[in-house]
């Protein structure tokens, strides 16, 4: 009997013992096709040669400093990076563990930024329904997803909610993808009004919601109008990109494909490809200057904020993929397997939509195409496609409770940045092989 805590304690997990590209290999010596990062982490896959220097290279000099005492090379080089290519003046990173970290340090700072600037009184955030966000206790309470919350609601600080931008399920026929996208971001100005725009310290959503969703992108125009909302009432917007940033749609940050700009984004996942635990915290210099020219301390804080052999390793992750040019990978990669996901399934009678952008791409499971009926939660339809996908060689990432928590059935995929036409073949093959043997299984057994 393992001694391991494993997310699931009846759990048979096998063991993986190597990597190499798209591919992870169990004690077996069986290959699994890693279509997915995990949770959209390794996006330059497995055993990557520079990265690996990196972190050898800095754990030869320096492998850990407290951020209280010392700063290090690796972590300035870093953060000068990414303020030299996040959009506007987001120009002020603060480097954490991991995604939940990083909107913890959000949340916090949305709160110190308005003490500081003398307005207490706001001490509500707005999220969208069916939102996540990390599931420490303040990211999981400004998040919307029900079945995450619910084991800790007595827990959970109270947070007000809007729909989501969720064309498939909630765009009435009459109206055009602009007009519903116009109308459900309105719900922002209309909670405002409700709750008194001067309580409310910000607005928080992915650009491109990930894990509870599967990769549904806002329509064109809504995040314009979010932005325009925030600014009128003064508010902050916090986009969260923790999934979906660092090149996995398509550019560095998801938000520049929206053609705004945050208060704060949250990213963690892709910048350290998996290859060391890092995340971060990037505030625009309004925000920080507010810190600095007042308390001129954050408080906040973390032990391994700022590590250094983390640092190294997200250094080179983003050196790769701009001197690899891999984000163009990424649009050409994309294009060709929303194209070859269309090919196999549009016609699939459980296939009810497939989108996302780049390689950040989900496909939605629906027992009527026709209603957009979801499959009952009883069918455990995601347990059963992730075990057959594994069976056959395929890590992807199957999801219930896709339209309230509850639910609804989605499979994402991210696969890496690095993927090949080969590898996106094999992909499609063996997810429909496994799709297929599911379904099949599911009607028998009906």
């Amino acid at each position: 009997m393992s001694q391991l805590f494993h997310r699931h304690c009846h759990s048979h997990l096998p063991t993986a013992v190597r990597g190499e590209g798209a591919y992870i290999f169990d004690n077996t010596g069986k290959a699994y096709l890693d279509a997915c990062g995990g949770a959209a982490v390794s996006c330059l896959g497995h055993s990557h040669p520079r990265i690996r220097s990196a972190i050898h290279q800095q754990l030869d000099q320096l492998a850990y400093a407290h951020s209280g005492f010392f700063t290090t090379d690796a972590s300035e080089e870093l953060a000068d990076y990414l303020a030299a290519r996040a959009p506007g003046d987001l120009n002020h990173i603060y480097f954490v563990s991991g995604g939940s970290e990083a909107v913890e340090s959000a949340l916090k700072l949305a709160r110190q930024y308005f003490l500081e600037i003398g307005q207490p009184e706001r001490t509500r955030f707005i999220s969208r329904r069916q939102s996540y966000h990390g599931n420490t206790l303040g990211a999981l309470g400004v998040g919307g997803n029900a079945w995450r919350r619910a084991p800790y609601d007595p827990l959970l600080t109270s947070s007000d909610h809007i729909s989501p931008c969720f064309a498939y399920r909630d765009k009435k026929a009459d109206e055009s993808e602009y007009e519903y996208g116009q109308r459900v971001a309105n719900e922002l100005e209309h909670k405002l009004q409700e709750l008194g725009p001067e309580t409310v310290l910000a607005f928080i959503a992915e650009p491109v919601v990930g894990a509870t969703a599967g990769a549904v992108p806002a329509v064109d125009g809504y995040f314009s109008r979010i932005r325009q909302i925030c600014d009128q009432y003064g508010i902050l917007l916090i986009l969260d990109e923790v999934m979906c940033g660092m090149g996995r749609t398509g550019s560095l940050f998801a938000q520049q494909q929206d053609n705004i700009q945050a208060d704060i984004v949250t990213i963690a996942k892709g910048l350290g490809a998996g290859y060391q635990p890092i995340g971060a915290m990037i505030a625009s210099s309004g925000i920080y200057q507010a810190i600095a020219e007042g308390s001129g301390f954050f408080q906040h804080g973390h032990t391994y904020m700022a590590h250094a052999t983390a640092s190294a390793a997200a250094l080179a992750v983003l050196q790769t993929i701009e001197e690899e040019d891999l984000l163009s990978h990424v649009r050409k990669q994309g294009e060709a397997l929303q194209a070859l996901l269309r090919h196999s399934f549009s016609n699939h009678p459980h296939v009810g939509d497939i989108r996302g952008r780049g390689l950040f791409l989900g496909l939605e499971l629906v027992q009527d195409k026709a209603s957009k009926k979801p499959f009952s939660p009883k069918t455990a339809l995601a347990t059963k496609i992730k075990q057959t996908a594994m069976e056959a060689g395929l890590m992807c990432y199957p999801m219930p409770g896709t339209i309230d928590g509850e639910l609804g059935h989605h499979i994402m995929l991210a696969p890496p940045f690095i993927v090949t036409d080969t590898q996106l073949d094999e992909l499609v093959d063996k997810l429909s092989l496994s799709l297929d043997k599911t379904f099949t299984k599911l009607v028998a057994s009906d």
